[in-house]
């Protein structure tokens, strides 16, 4: 709790007890009155109990303490375990209108997190401030920190495998072939063969490790050195190496065409949820890819392959304006000759 954050205004503001608050603490005394009356205002605030002292601001203390008049330094004498302050809440539950959070309520609001929030929002940070918030607004209090964190990964759960379920049946068993290819799967969704003459499972012909690499231009290409293979021959000109990225590229776009994703494949789908799928498919190691559950799996990499694909296009069309404005054999149009 940010104890220095508390000015004037906010103590005013949220730790003045209102005339109804202040007849429910008028029948208390000594550390019971100022234990009840800092319950009370900390609910108030933030729609559940403190856990102890250390969760109560000094200055909010002395605020109500001289309110309730009772010396701050009694509240040490309060009993935060026992049949006295579970008395106290359950008064102040029937006072404000809420109760504890139920089996039924977790699995309620677990739904509504699975439906509504964690779809778009995958920082548990953040759907964890939506679960409180959505107690609140059903007069809940929250269950213990632990149980908050259970019901956060749940619904994150939940909505991840409600959405790679859907994007997965978007897909043709032959493209959810090529696309787990990519990482050594043999025949994932099983059933019939590639046709009818039972030929092998077809493939991108592409690794994934070629996938990720990106190729943009002159200086991040080169031939790849292979153990044994002789000293490789000097370097070629800027627009040959120009024209051989520009192959390249060429090469790894067919592949991912070839692999038959359909283009609105992530069309309902929110821009940080697909590039948080794309980081996953790039930094996780094929063996590690291989563990997620098919749907999973396949929402990965389509994922990567849906990026890269617009990516390489955009690069693509550089190289191809690099390659004809500059390249060495570009022809002099008319009208050249004589200019300097």
């Amino acid at each position: 709790m940010d104890q220095i954050s508390l000015n004037v205004h906010e103590l005013t503001e949220n730790w003045t007890l209102l005339e109804d608050e202040r007849k429910l603490v008028s029948g208390k005394r000594g550390p019971t009155r100022l234990g009840f009356a800092v319950l009370l205002k900390f609910h108030t605030r933030y729609g559940r109990f403190p856990r102890g002292r250390s969760e109560l601001p000094d200055r909010a203390v002395d605020f109500l303490a001289r309110q309730v008049r009772v010396p701050a330094a009694e509240l040490d004498s309060y009993d935060w375990t026992g049949r006295t302050i579970e008395y106290h809440r359950a008064q102040i539950r029937r006072h404000f209108g809420f109760r504890e959070c139920t089996v039924a309520d977790a699995e309620e609001v677990t739904a509504y997190l699975a439906e509504h929030v964690a779809r778009e929002e995958r920082r548990p940070e953040r759907v964890r401030a939506e679960l409180l918030a959505r107690l609140r607004a059903q007069s809940i209090e929250p269950p213990t920190p632990g149980r908050c964190d259970r019901i956060v990964k749940a619904a994150l759960r939940a909505a991840e495998e409600s959405l790679t379920a859907g994007i997965s049946s978007r897909l043709t068993a032959a493209s959810i072939r090529r696309i787990v290819s990519l990482v050594g799967d043999g025949d994932p969704v099983g059933g019939d063969a590639a046709d009818s003459r039972n030929e092998s499972p077809p493939s991108t012909g592409i690794r994934l490790a070629e996938i990720r690499l990106r190729e943009t231009g002159p200086g991040e290409f080169g031939p790849r050195k292979i153990k044994g293979a002789p000293a490789p021959a000097p370097a070629p000109a800027p627009g040959d190496l120009n024209l051989r990225t520009m192959l390249v590229e060429i090469d790894k776009l067919l592949a991912i065409r070839a692999v038959g994703l359909p283009p609105d494949l992530f069309s309902d789908i929110a821009p940080a949820v697909l590039a948080g799928w794309r980081a996953r498919a790039e930094a996780e190691s094929p063996s590690h890819l291989r563990t997620h559950p098919l749907p999973l799996r396949v929402t990965l990499l389509a994922a990567l392959l849906h990026q890269r694909e617009r990516e390489i296009a955009d690069s693509l069309v550089e190289l191809l304006i690099s390659i004809s404005g500059r390249g060495p054999g570009r022809r002099r149009a008319p009208g050249d000759a004589g200019r300097g």
